[in-house]
């Protein structure tokens, strides 16, 4: 079995900075933002928890589709069970030419695709965006029906809520 080989960390103090905690990978090296008020302790700290967010969300973005359709799995058996192979789909896929959807299902084959502008968020998010989808092969619409089905998911107001601060941070991006 081979080692794993602990990343190089540089960290980087800022005055400026007054509680956030920021990381990111540069070639090799972690660079870890912190505020310069912050103890030897307070960064030794901040810095393991940095390393396992970093490799919690390179781990995410690493996802296959056949992972997603694991996932995807899942989700049925935790929240459309009910509706045995009406939820199920025939693919699941990571697709790159979806900027003004999160994502989109063809119940006609039932073919689910997933942006992949949505691989770097929270797993709750993710796991919504999904479930919307599976819950399209039960109730193709958007009616009262269908956002009961997506209301099983309980962290789905929170999750569009999240969606909908990233259109409107984006929509203002743009506008700027």
């Amino acid at each position: 079995m081979a080692a794993v080989r602990k990343p190089v960390v540089e960290v980087r103090r800022s005055q400026r900075r007054r509680r956030t905690v920021s990381a990111y990978r540069d070639g090799e090296r972690v660079v870890v933002l912190i505020p310069d008020q912050f103890s030897r302790a307070e960064e030794s700290e901040w810095v393991d928890r940095m390393l396992a967010r970093l490799a919690a969300r390179e781990e995410r973005l690493a996802c296959s589709d056949d992972d997603l359709l694991v996932r995807a799995r899942r989700l049925i058996d935790r929240y459309l069970n009910e509706h045995g192979g009406a939820a199920v789909p025939a693919s699941v896929r990571w697709v790159t030419n979806q900027n003004g959807r999160w994502g989109s299902c063809t119940p006609a084959d039932r073919t689910i695709r997933i942006s992949h502008r949505i691989q770097d968020m929270p797993d709750w998010v993710i796991d919504y965006v999904l479930l919307h989808e599976l819950a399209h092969l039960v109730v193709p619409s958007h009616n009262s029906r269908f956002w009961a089905l997506v209301g099983r998911y309980p962290k789905a107001e929170r999750a569009r809520g999240y969606l909908e601060g990233i259109a409107a941070a984006s929509a203002t991006d743009l506008a700027g």
